[in-house]
């Protein structure tokens, strides 16, 4: 595997931002591509450090996109940079003005941790005709929730920061909200999904409610729940089974 630190500009962001890039060695025409995505303390070079991905994406001849988007759980911001316009629009097109990506949705996936399982799935259900499969670990799925809890005790992200993201009315977009999209994708357009959780993560009850949700809507997805907490022993594991079970 090649392995890429990028800086570049970015028109919707207004701003230098980095990402991390592996790409098969030798690379295929039109790699198939895994984008993968951080949670909210942390940035686009966590994957690389915390877990053995390079191995992981090598056994599957697979390229890998890991870009940064802050702390801005992948929305547009009110007061703030375009994530959602950058990550859904800017960002492939430019890795595949950089790199042989291929376009074609069959060879598109999607996967992340805590904030990054709701991006993923964010994007796997909002752009399902360019994601053939999005992945959720330990995610932080219920961004209704967070709105209607914003700057409550033990809240990681201060009311200020949710107004910063949503507005000061802590409104939500229908394109924000993954109940809705799942609702709304056609049947016979529906992404796999992959959904897991650790039986100890806090974050567990919204990875039980949205796969809840999946059952009551037909839509067939994997889900499991394992030993383990909010913790990257936990998701050094679960990348390995998400890359076995991306439909390559």
């Amino acid at each position: 595997m090649a392995f890429f630190d990028c800086h570049f500009f970015s028109e919707s962001l207004a701003l230098a931002v980095g990402a991390h890039v592996l790409v098969p060695q030798p690379a295929p025409r039109e790699c198939a591509t895994l984008w993968l995505l951080h949670g909210l303390s942390d940035d686009h070079t966590i994957w690389m450090r915390r877990t053995n991905i390079e191995r992981y994406a090598a056994a599957r001849n697979l390229a890998v996109v890991m870009p940064a988007v802050g702390r801005s759980f992948y929305q547009d911001m009110a007061c703030g940079p375009r994530y959602w316009t950058f990550l859904s629009e800017e960002l492939p097109a430019l890795m595949r003005g950089f790199f042989p990506l291929s376009a074609a949705r069959e060879r598109n996936f999607a996967a992340g941790l805590s904030m990054g399982g709701y991006g993923a799935l964010r994007l796997a259900l909002g752009c399902p005709g360019k994601f053939a499969a999005g992945a959720s670990m330990s995610g932080a799925l219920d961004y209704a929730g967070r709105l209607r809890t914003a700057g409550k005790t033990g809240s990681r992200i201060s009311l200020a920061e949710w107004q910063g993201i949503a507005g000061a009315d802590l409104r939500m977009r229908e394109d924000s909200d993954l109940h809705a999209l799942a609702r709304r994708v056609p049947a016979a357009e529906r992404p796999a999904l992959w959904l897991d959780c650790g039986v100890d993560d806090e974050l567990l009850g919204n990875s039980r409610e949205f796969h809840a949700h999946l059952d009551a809507l037909g839509y067939a997805h994997h889900y499991e729940e394992r030993p383990g907490a909010h913790e990257w022993g936990y998701w050094d594991a679960q990348i390995q089974r998400v890359i076995d079970w991306l439909p390559l």
